[in-house]
């Protein structure tokens, strides 16, 4: 008689305090411009008449820079039903970019129990996603260096929001000074390792091409969702030859 197989779970990946502290390092050269695009939403809340209070909290609950953002600006002290449907919609499309980003965590997260691995997932921004992304590819996995990128990130965010509610007007455009081109640029130098081949370009160039294209078509944060889109057909339809 044939014993039936045995299906083996792969060890979970470690989580420490090493591990945390490496992420918290690695993410350093970025927090300047955390801190710039925290003060400039703490800054931009008094005039949607929030309190620091609720400021602050909206940081450590949401901590979510670009959806605080994109809410911020369709803010309105007289709520409709429509209206709040509009913004919640508005800001589900923004961030569904990080369904995806969860599903390449799971490899990885997956390993873990699920009272270590969701908890960790709340400390997920497209900075650490990145960082982390280019660790694993690189031999580590040590979960402990996603949630320290995580968490460092988080800290500065919600700090920052606080010391621009309280300074106000003195916060500069960070457009102004090129703050706003810190984020993208150690975005793409912590995803450009993990190019892989014909499909990684194919699908990157396609969706920077179509986003920035709509960008000037249409109004809002439509060419997020369309360049997204735009580019996961693209390397879908591209085979794997390099």
């Amino acid at each position: 008689m044939i014993a039936p197989l045995q299906m083996t779970k792969p060890h979970p990946a470690p989580l420490t305090l090493a591990g945390m502290a490496e992420g918290a390092r690695a993410m350093l050269p970025l927090m300047p411009g955390i801190a710039a695009f925290g003060m400039a939403f703490g800054a931009a809340s008094i005039q949607k008449s929030f309190t620091l209070l609720e400021a602050t909290i909206s940081s450590a609950i949401v901590f979510a820079g670009l959806a605080q953002m994109v809410a911020l600006e369709g803010w309105t002290q007289h709520w409709t039903a429509g209206s709040l449907l509009a913004l919640g919609f508005l800001t589900l499309t923004v961030n569904m970019r990080h369904v995806l980003m969860g599903a390449s965590l799971r490899p990885w997260l997956g390993t873990l129990p699920a009272w270590k691995s969701y908890p960790a997932l709340m400390m997920m921004a497209d900075n650490n996603w990145a960082a982390a992304l280019r660790y694993r590819a690189e031999g580590g996995n040590d979960v402990g260096y996603f949630v320290g990128s995580g968490l460092i990130t988080w800290f500065v965010w919600v700090l920052a929001t606080a010391v621009g509610h309280l300074v106000g007007g003195g916060i500069p455009d960070p457009k102004a000074v090129g703050i706003d081109l810190v984020v993208p640029a150690f975005f793409i130098a912590m995803l450009l390792p993990n190019w892989k081949g014909k499909r990684e370009a194919v699908g990157w160039g396609v969706a920077a091409a179509v986003s920035t294209a709509v960008s000037f078509v249409l109004p809002g944060w439509w060419f997020i969702v369309i360049g997204a889109v735009a580019g996961a057909l693209a390397g879908g339809f591209t085979d794997d030859d390099r």
